[in-house]
């Protein structure tokens, strides 16, 4: 083998090496949260709604890893059921924010003048909103589901993304390589899509990953006030609501969620902000 097949050989390995184990973790357990999210009630050991009323709310056993609700419902199922719904929302939520808040943020850096004013403006109106306090309104007022939630949610983050995209093309606007291409003839939709695009991908994939995780909390916080949910339904934030009560006789109804929710938000801070590092640093060789 020649040093050069050699060398290509070992980068990939080379590369994992400098993974930190920090990531390694946060990324495992996002890849099983998404598997639950998308496999959970197949792999659910009961059904999520099952009552047994007789039994009632019981400690972790054998028959329950993690006990029993008020309605003798399996908490350890009710938690993996829940997952589905838990991501579904902010991965829509994100995907949205980036797609409309990044867009508007670039067109806002490039042209400057009155078209950055009027982003910045709304940008900021927006900003200035008690953003919970506003979904917490609307979606009762509306007697919203999980789409005006999406919706809501989704508005609020916008000026997140938009100024984070903003700041970041403002920062390339100056480099020679926008210059030059303007030079050449380039129309704006190709510089912005085909040159700034790719040099502000960092800052708009974490952005992404904070507004998802951000979501995620609202999402939490409405579902314990009982908006914008299904009652009954498997959702992290309903079940610390009902976990208040049930403390003392089995924790994990209230701590199973907690647990979760916070793990997954760490997991998405982390790697996010492991790749912007990375993504910032290679650009800055």
């Amino acid at each position: 083998m020649s040093r050069l097949a050699e060398a290509r050989a070992g980068a990939p390995r080379r590369s994992l090496r400098r993974v930190p184990i920090s990531i390694v973790v946060a990324a495992a357990t996002a890849l099983v949260f998404l598997f639950l999210a998308v496999f959970g009630t197949l792999v659910a050991p009961y059904d999520p709604d099952l009552q047994d009323l007789a039994l009632g709310v019981a400690p972790p056993s054998a028959a329950h890893w993690l006990g029993t609700d008020q309605l003798g419902r399996d908490v350890f199922s009710r938690l993996i059921v829940a997952t589905g719904p838990a991501l579904a929302g902010p991965i829509v939520v994100a995907i949205a924010t980036v797609l409309v808040g990044a867009s508007l943020g670039l067109l806002a850096g490039y042209f400057g003048g009155r078209t950055d004013d009027i982003i910045s403006r709304v940008a900021d109106l927006i900003w200035s909103l008690p953003g919970l306090l506003v979904a917490i309104v609307v979606i009762g007022v509306l007697q919203g589901g999980l789409w005006l939630t999406v919706a809501v949610i989704a508005f609020i983050s916008s000026p997140h993304a938009i100024r984070q995209t903003r700041s970041a093309t403002l920062a390339q606007i100056g480099l020679p390589y926008v210059a030059a291409a303007r030079t050449m003839g380039l129309s704006d939709v190709r510089i912005v899509v085909r040159h700034l695009l790719p040099n502000v991908r960092a800052t708009v994939i974490t952005t992404a990953m904070l507004d998802f995780v951000t979501a995620i909390l609202v999402f939490a916080a409405l579902a314990f006030l009982r908006i914008g949910v299904e009652p009954g339904a498997a959702n992290w934030g309903t079940m610390l609501a009902d976990g208040q009560t049930l403390i003392t006789v089995n924790l994990a109804v209230i701590a199973a969620p907690a647990i979760a929710i916070v793990a997954v938000a760490a997991s998405i801070t982390v790697i996010g902000d492991w790749g912007h590092e990375r993504a910032t640093g290679e650009a800055g060789r």
